[in-house]
């Protein structure tokens, strides 16, 4: 449990925030706004940063169409060590605000994930890394000259080498293939339900086919179609939105009902949309005006009462 909430921990702000029910979303640098959460502690913080893809990104303007509008933001830092660096002081802000039993996911691409990694082992600590998770959006393939890359990672750490991690959520199940049903879960309980036994070690466990098994470490029912197709309700038109089903799994796997989430740079404000319908407390933050505006508008529209 955090020793103070969010909403009091926080002083107030040197710009513009929007204050919820459930949280706060403010416009600022989180390299600033970070060094204002001394006494806020948090059980997951999900940083999904720039990919460092020299481009600047617009946001799509009116339903159904392909056309860039507004721009959103600029992902160009002069190079990869130019990207680390804007990363490093950041990414070391976030290990002091968390519980724990907190985690840090870190989403980033091929482009730089590799050394951020390094970076996070170095600022984090190596004994901190958790694993990671290879999240497939389902984009298709576009190079022709070497492999198309049709994966994106998530690093994740836990400072005290703890963290939550709810493996018995559903949203942590997948369904056993077919032919395991047909081979291996031959016997029935009083109950109807089909089920095979193990034994290891000299103890047994049973496992249920409705249950399904533990899903591995690569996501790909996760598509971003859902996040970026105009047509689905979802959808806020911002450049690079994660669905929700993403974020839905990562804070129902690592967080608790009464957790407090960060998103230091939340874009369209999925995490704060999903945090508020899971229960949890957020603070979301971002310095782009036009994420600032689109996050207030998706929670405003999610019934995420305004408070001021």
């Amino acid at each position: 449990m955090n020793s103070r909430p969010v909403r009091e921990a926080l002083p107030g702000p040197s710009g513009t925030e929007a204050l919820f029910a459930q949280g706060r979303l403010i416009l600022g640098d989180c390299l600033e706004v970070l060094s204002r959460l001394d006494h806020a502690r948090f059980d997951l913080a999900y940083l999904d940063p720039p990919f460092n893809t020299g481009r600047s990104f617009g946001a799509r303007q009116g339903e159904g169409e392909r056309a860039r509008g507004e721009a959103a933001y600029a992902d160009n830092w002069g190079g990869l060590d130019g990207f680390l660096s804007m990363l490093e002081p950041r990414l070391a802000k976030l290990a002091p605000l968390m519980t724990a039993q907190g985690s840090i996911w870190i989403h980033l691409d091929h482009r730089g994930v590799h050394d951020a990694k390094l970076l996070a082992d170095r600022l984090l600590g190596r004994d901190a890394f958790m694993g990671e998770v290879i999240w497939i959006p389902g984009n298709g393939s576009r190079r022709r000259k070497a492999p198309s890359v049709t994966h994106q990672t998530l690093l994740i750490y836990a400072t005290t080498g703890a963290m939550h991690w709810h493996a018995d959520d559903p949203i942590l199940r997948e369904p056993y293939a077919d032919t395991s049903l047909r081979m291996h879960f031959a016997e029935t309980d009083a109950d109807g339900r089909h089920f095979r036994e193990r034994t290891i070690a000299g103890k047994t466990y049973r496992y249920y086919a409705d249950v399904g098994r533990q899903l591995g470490s690569v996501w790909s029912d996760c598509p971003a179609m859902r996040a970026n197709t105009p047509l689905i309700s979802e959808a806020t038109g911002y450049p690079t939105q994660k669905p929700e089903k993403l974020l839905e799994r990562i804070l129902r796997a690592a967080s608790n009902p009464d957790s407090f989430v960060l998103d230091p740079m939340c874009g369209s404000g999925t995490t704060a949309a999903v945090a508020a319908r899971l229960g949890r407390q957020f603070v979301a933050i971002d310095q782009s005006e036009l994420a600032f505006e689109t996050a207030k508008k998706r929670l405003m529209a999610n019934s995420v009462s305004s408070l001021r």
